[in-house]
């Protein structure tokens, strides 16, 4: 095994110092295991020398079974027994208090793993697969129980040993020594095991991780596996991929089985040694019969623990390797932490600034440059742009998912940097663009916004969000169980359950993420109601594509490329002629101005291409309520060179129906 294996060991010990009894009575019934080991052979050695036999019997054993050949034989068989009795009542303790230990320690390491995976940040889980996360979470870190115990057999093997060894020099120096014929071999085949199927164990491992992943990704994207009909394929993904880590698994256990193979024969070859020279030794009268009987009897003990020794070294390499990727996710470091003079932010008022902030993700360094504004307490602010504008970025900023690269972000005129991390969340609302529930019931879903919330203000809630009445409208009402991220009720009434969750936790800074964009009109309207309601008396953030949804914002702030390009009423930005009057207009269905801006024509495809404007249907790219295109330059006729030289092709023929006609199956239905 690897040397650098060993440097994971210590990462047992602070879990098993958790449970010092538990550790402390393993450790005593180990020892007490040991000597019941040593003392197991010695009945059969006085049946055979001092009843068989005409050997002399201690003093001791002649005051419990006196001189007669029979009553040794009730010493002996009786001693027999208590010694197996014993021996079994000490193996039952045994097993209860390593198995707890075991799992105690499993449990702990795994719990730790799984909180400290909640506090990565976002960036971290970006680029880290679930399925990654969980196996190390929910197989590799039992490692850490399993070596937490296997330790023990280990200590009780070398005691028993040595022990053993010394009692066999005792009785024969020579045959003791001939015994220790194997352990070279042991010994070598071991690091060879060690060299050669670490390499296997990490690939078996990172196989069977990524079948985890599968499996979580399919699930995770059923709805459009089931759309596309790929069912069969992701069944042979899946095949193909399980097929390659089952093939590792038993090349790797074959490996292992051949590595046990060497080592029995290497022992049964000591064995056989000391059968041979030992049975000349009764012959010359160096030793007893019953002697020899304790020998082999030993020396097949000495060789039972020597194997165990050598597997337990193979077990603990599979268990460090374990260890190894378990703390690897352990020591991942998230990207924001509380600074150590960090405060709480208390009375808080709900004023935000951001000055002069900029932020950079990896590959994209311009996500945010030079962004300054300030909002007053209470006040509602929209925040627009073309998709890739920054405002999911900027949002991010508030409660501290990233930090920016430089800049400040203050609440209250204080640097959010300098507060801790969950005073900063619990006065933040968030009701993202998807509604993210619980597979649990609606009661608990809207209860996750304040935890000790009674089930009247849970109602109250959902009245405010407009939820109540298609709640009690349900069989169950407000335990319905939702299913896999609410599946069991349409977006918008799983919109409306984040809302009441958000009014629920009635936190002076709300963030609105799109709250609108994928539902329908009719929807939309029952729930701009609720958000009216939840945006009194809080500062709001109003992150939209849909414009209607700005209907309450006293302030817009207009984002491309990510920079601050536009600030102030709607009136104003419709009145100026930048890129939110285009946006607008192109949701409006009105023709854009001759006049539009430079640089304009890539923020109106962008603004036109996005999900909300489809989803709103005011229009399409470049098309107005009468079919007419942006004023501009004339394009270059179809077959013929365009200005520069550059050949333009004909387009291919395209079949438009009619504008009241419906396309089902190429069959054009007029619906006029």
């Amino acid at each position: 095994m690897k040397r650098e294996y060993w440097k994971y060991l210590p990462v047992v010990f602070p879990y098993v110092l958790r449970y010092k009894a538990l550790a402390a009575a393993t450790a005593v019934l180990t020892v007490l295991g040991a000597v019941l080991a040593l003392a197991e052979p010695w009945p059969l050695a006085l049946l055979i020398d001092g009843v068989l036999g005409s050997q002399h019997v201690p003093g001791y054993v002649a005051a419990v079974g006196g001189s007669s050949r029979s009553g040794l034989i009730v010493v002996a068989v009786v001693a027999g027994f208590v010694i197996t009795l014993l021996a079994q009542v000490v193996g039952v303790a045994n097993e209860y208090a390593t198995t707890k230990l075991d799992q105690q320690v499993s449990f702990d390491f795994r719990s730790d793993l799984f909180a400290h995976c909640q506090q990565l940040s976002q960036g971290f889980h970006d680029q880290t697969t679930i399925g990654d996360s969980m196996y190390r979470i929910n197989f590799e870190a039992k490692a850490v129980g399993q070596m937490s115990v296997a330790l023990a057999p280990l200590a009780q093997s070398v005691l028993t040993l040595v022990g053993m060894f010394v009692v066999a020099c005792e009785i024969d120096l020579q045959l003791a020594l001939i015994s220790l014929v194997a352990v070279p071999f042991v010994y070598y085949s071991t690091g060879y095991y060690g060299k050669n199927v670490e390499p296997r164990l990490i690939a078996v491992r990172t196989l069977e991780a990524r079948s985890l992943t599968m499996v979580n990704d399919a699930f995770s994207m059923l709805r459009v596996v089931t759309a596309f009909n790929r069912q069969d394929h992701e069944h042979g993904l899946f095949r193909e991929q399980g097929a390659e880590a089952v093939d590792a698994r038993v090349r790797l256990t074959v490996r292992q089985t051949l590595f046990s193979m060497v080592v029995a024969l290497s022992t049964a070859a000591g064995i056989a040694l000391i059968l041979g020279f030992g049975a000349h030794a009764v012959i010359d009268h160096r030793i007893t019969v019953g002697a020899l009987t304790v020998i082999l009897a030993y020396v097949h003990s000495m060789y039972s623990p020597l194997e165990a020794i050598s597997s337990t070294m193979g077990v603990f390499q599979e268990h460090l390797i374990s260890i190894r990727y378990a703390q690897e996710l352990l020591l991942s470091e998230p990207e924001v932490t509380d600074a150590p003079d960090a405060v709480d932010l208390e009375d808080v008022n709900g004023g935000v600034e951001v000055r002069d902030v900029s932020f950079a993700y990896r590959g994209r360094p311009d996500a945010l440059t030079g962004v300054s504004f300030t909002v007053a307490a209470g006040e509602a602010v929209g925040v627009v742009g073309p998709t890739g504008a920054g405002k999911s970025t900027l949002m991010s900023l508030l409660p501290r998912f990233v930090d920016p690269s430089s800049g400040a972000v203050l609440i209250d005129g204080k640097d959010v940097r300098g507060l801790t991390l969950r005073s900063v969340r619990d006065r933040i609302s968030i009701v993202h663009q998807e509604a993210l529930l619980f597979p649990r019931s609606i009661r608990e879903n809207i209860r996750y916004g304040r935890i000790d919330a009674t089930d009247a203000e849970i109602e109250a809630a959902a009245r405010a969000a407009n939820a109540h009445d298609f709640i009690s409208a349900l069989p169950r009402g407000y335990d319905t169980e939702l299913g896999e991220r609410g599946a069991t009720v349409s977006g918008g009434e799983r919109q409306r359950l984040a809302m009441a969750r958000a009014f629920l936790k009635d936190a002076p800074i709300l963030i609105l993420d799109e709250p609108t964009s994928s539902i329908d009109s009719q929807t939309e309207a029952v729930i701009l109601d609720a958000l009216d309601r939840l945006m009194v008396g809080r500062t709001t953030f109003i992150v939209a594509h849909r414009l209607s949804t700005l209907r309450r914002a006293d302030r817009i702030l207009v984002l491309d490329h990510g920079r601050l390009i536009q600030s102030g009423t709607r009136d104003e930005l419709l009145a100026d002629e930048g890129l939110y009057r285009i946006l607008h207009d192109l949701q409006s269905g009105v023709t854009p101005s001759a006049s539009q801006p430079a640089g304009s024509d890539s923020a109106a495809a962008d603004g036109a291409t996005s999900d909300s404007v489809a989803a709103d249907g005011a229009g399409s790219v470049g098309s107005g309520s009468d079919g007419a295109v942006p004023a501009g330059p004339p394009p270059p006729t179809p077959g013929s060179p365009a200005p520069g030289g550059v050949w333009v092709p004909p387009p291919p023929p395209i079949f438009r129906p009619a504008s009241n006609a419906v396309l089902t199956r190429g069959v054009n239905t007029d619906v006029r």
